[in-house]
């Protein structure tokens, strides 16, 4: 068809529940073809980017602040005593637990 306005075909592969997904979508719109969704969603449609690498970071630090503890717990569960530096250190890692979720969610903000 050598008078078409789109002469360029473009195709790609989706899974069946990417489809339904598409379709769902599709049905809060007044069009029935995919190919004016999908055009129309290429074109105008936007992607939310979330940067999530300050999330990774709080997560390594608390895994570490939680290996710290239970260390501290397993000592104390097999019978080794209490000893005050033990339990400041848990008080210390507990406020490093409360620094950090006031951080993120004050990122998140």
């Amino acid at each position: 068809m050598p008078n078409r306005k789109r002469n360029i075909q473009m195709k790609f592969y989706v899974t069946e529940e990417e489809k339904q997904m598409i379709e769902e979508k599709m049905k809060l719109l007044p069009t029935q073809r995919y190919g004016a969704y999908l055009r129309k969603m290429a074109i105008d449609g936007y992607i939310i980017y979330t940067d999530t690498a300050d999330m990774k970071s709080f997560t390594l630090e608390l895994q570490g602040i939680g290996r710290n503890i239970n260390q501290i717990a397993k000592k104390l569960n097999a019978g080794a005593p209490a000893y005050d530096s033990d339990l400041e250190e848990i008080k210390e890692r507990l406020e490093q637990i409360w620094q950090l979720q006031r951080h993120i969610l004050s990122s998140l903000r």
